[in-house]
């Protein structure tokens, strides 16, 4: 199954990517590409906003053969409107709390609940 997704090039701390086609199982880093569709650069600003190129007519073509995005792409689309619909929420992990700051209920012998702090 091919996607369009977001692949890291440029130097250390200066990013830039290039939008591909890609077998989806390809590994990010890999450069097993098939096609370049664009490239984004996050870091330089123009006025409408940050530098994105898009071969729109390449996209079109291979949205219409079936071809899903990631999520960044579909906004990255949405926002210069070669595609409608609304933004997709990134899935940002939130780390659990730490044992050692919670209150743990302790159940005691004979029924008697305990609240203990651990520190």
């Amino acid at each position: 199954m091919l996607t369009i997704r977001l692949i890291r090039t440029g130097k250390k701390n200066i990013s830039t990517f290039r939008i591909v086609l890609v077998e989806k199982k390809a590994a990010p880093k890999s450069g097993k590409f098939l096609e370049i569709l664009g490239n984004y650069n996050p870091r330089l600003s123009t006025k409408q906003g940050k530098e994105i190129n898009i071969k729109e007519d390449r996209i079109k073509y291979w949205l219409s053969q079936g071809v899903q995005t990631s999520e960044t792409v579909h906004n990255i689309l949405i926002e210069k409107g070669i595609i409608k619909g609304d933004k997709i929420k990134k899935n940002i992990k939130i780390k659990k709390k730490d044992v050692k700051e919670e209150e743990i209920k302790l159940t005691l012998p004979g029924g008697v609940d305990k609240l203990r702090k651990i520190q």
